[in-house]
């Protein structure tokens, strides 16, 4: 037995067979050709075959609610029609008379080479991108055999690296986890293996020679054993069936109420971080979404999102959601959140900096297309707006000016939106000492505990070296939040928790003692802080 230890970006435990995903080699020999408008038809040929591919896989992923796997292919999708790129591999064969495959392979490489050494996202983006439509251009033109992946048996995957088309190919049904030497708990792997509610460890040096041997993946403690002894394996079999059990257990919870033995209600939402979590929200029996992030439309891309591409995604999670509530958290850009186009300036400490509603006031333009998406999906749904990083009068009262505007426009455009409530978060110490200010302006507020706490103790959740002594539970933690509900309920407005400390089952008796209306988890914390709720009686010590 080989024990190796990872970095796990999804708990769970997995026991099978692996199979090492095999990159197609490709070693692509030139050659002159004697008709090369044939050899530019062949390749127009392949470039409408791979275009065709990813459309495909870009409708599995939309049904699949995989938002950013979605994002992914349209880039690549765009990339292909926008033609620049096939006119330069075209220009190739047509002046020098090389062979198709061959002038892809030059052509990516050329690009690459170029633009290696830019520390820029958008640019990395585009050189993978590129790479991997090319790989599928010439798969097609050589008809070289892809990985057969229609038979295959439930396996761990074990890859150098693992891309959402590659795993879009795969039977789904059958993946038990993925190992993988490249990635980060915010790559693509990482992003998969929560879609799909399996474990997922990266930073492993895999081996090709692991090939159907046996193995186990713990998602807990980020180990990998490959060929575990019996007593090892036997452990594991208990501890997965333990899991499954406690599982099995919760989901009988799903359509529960969030009630106390003795009758206290809670609404008992969840967070989300871009469309794909949608399918998570509905397993668990969210009561509705109590943090949807907007980031994830205005990062990793080049410029804007237009105000149809927001309506787009905010129409869509309202219709899905119904009746339900779902909460939309204005862009939140700034701090760590950065996106290139915007060209925002470097800050010494950007936590404190220009971020979240600051940027938005700013950059009106961008805020008001928002706005008005928002609004025009409110007729598909039942929608809220949430404020970021508010810490005046001021702001509201200019955020409020920019509303009006916006449904005066609307207006006058007889475009039909729904009755929005809105609601400010409250997560800086300015806050909450005028919560009952703010409160007389808006329908609710929300704790953004992460910030909040990290703003209270002066202290960077981020740094690791601050671990043991920052504390979430701290008296002046918890003062503030018990003021910010307080102040709510003063002027009728109603009080939600919706940072990580909300999920904190140790702490959900305390927060119901002190009155909140709603807490807002991530969707796997769901079942778990329901199953708390309804074991609380309120009083009892």
């Amino acid at each position: 037995m080989k024990v190796f230890h990872g970095t796990a970006t999804y708990e769970g435990i997995a026991i099978g067979k692996v199979q090492y995903l095999r990159k197609n080699e490709q070693h692509i020999r030139q050659y002159t050709v004697e008709n090369a408008r044939r050899e530019i038809r062949r390749f127009q040929k392949a470039k409408e075959k791979t275009l065709d591919g990813l459309k495909f896989m870009l409708e599995q992923m939309e049904q699949e609610f995989m938002e950013s796997e979605a994002k992914i292919l349209r880039r690549r999708i765009k990339l292909l029609e926008d033609g620049s790129f096939a006119r330069a591999i075209e220009s190739q064969v047509l002046s020098e008379k090389v062979n198709a495959a061959y002038a892809i392979i030059t052509t990516r490489d050329e690009i690459a080479r170029t633009f290696a050494k830019m520390n820029d996202e958008v640019v990395r983006n585009r050189i993978t991108d590129i790479k991997d439509i090319s790989n599928r251009m010439i798969l097609m033109i050589e008809g070289i055999a892809r990985e057969d992946y229609a038979n295959m048996e439930p396996v761990i995957v074990v890859a150098n690296n693992l891309s959402p088309t590659e795993v879009m190919e795969m039977d789904q049904n059958k993946l038990l986890a993925f190992v993988s030497r490249e990635g980060s708990p915010v790559s693509h792997t990482a992003i998969i293996s929560k879609t799909l509610s399996i474990p997922a460890l990266i930073g492993i040096e895999v081996d090709p020679s692991w090939e159907d041997k046996m193995a186990i993946v713990d998602g807990y403690e980020g180990a990998f054993y490959l060929e575990p002894t019996r007593r090892v394996l036997e452990k594991y079999q208990e501890m997965q069936q333990k899991e499954q059990q406690d599982k099995e257990f919760l989901m009988k919870l799903r359509n529960m109420e969030d009630v106390t033995l003795d009758g206290t209600k809670v609404r008992l939402y969840a967070n989300i971080r871009s469309l794909e979590d949608i399918r998570s929200v509905q397993e668990v029996g969210a009561s509705g979404i109590g943090l949807l992030r907007s980031e994830f439309q205005y990062l990793g891309r080049e410029n804007y999102p237009r105000e149809a591409e927001l309506f787009r995604a905010y129409r869509k999670v309202a219709s899905i959601m119904g009746e339900k509530l779902v909460i939309i958290r204005t862009l939140d850009i700034g701090a760590d959140k950065k996106a290139e186009y915007m060209d925002l300036p470097d800050e010494e400490n950007p936590a404190m900096g220009n971020r979240g509603i600051r940027v938005c006031l700013e950059r009106r333009k961008m805020f008001k297309a928002q706005l008005r998406a928002i609004y025009r999906a409110s007729a598909f749904g039942n929608l809220a707006i949430m404020y970021p990083m508010i810490t005046s009068l001021e702001e509201v009262h200019e955020i409020k000016k920019i509303i009006q505007e916006v449904v005066e426009g609307l207006n006058q455009k007889e475009i039909p939106f729904g009755k929005i409530q809105h609601g400010i978060m409250v997560e800086t110490p300015a806050a909450v000492m005028i919560a009952d200010d703010l409160a007389k302006e808006v329908d609710f507020l929300s704790l953004g505990t992460n910030d909040l706490t990290q703003y209270i103790l002066a202290m960077d959740r981020k740094n690791s070296s601050l671990k043991d002594r920052y504390d979430e539970h701290h008296p002046a933690v918890l003062k503030m939040i018990k003021m910010t509900i307080d102040a709510a309920h003063r002027q009728g407005c109603w009080a939600c928790i919706c940072g990580e400390l909300a999920g904190d089952t140790t702490m959900t008796k305390t927060f119901l003692e002190m009155g909140v209306d709603v807490l807002s988890v991530v969707a796997p914390s769901v079942l778990s802080v329901r199953k708390t709720i309804r074991e609380i009686r309120l009083g009892e010590e």
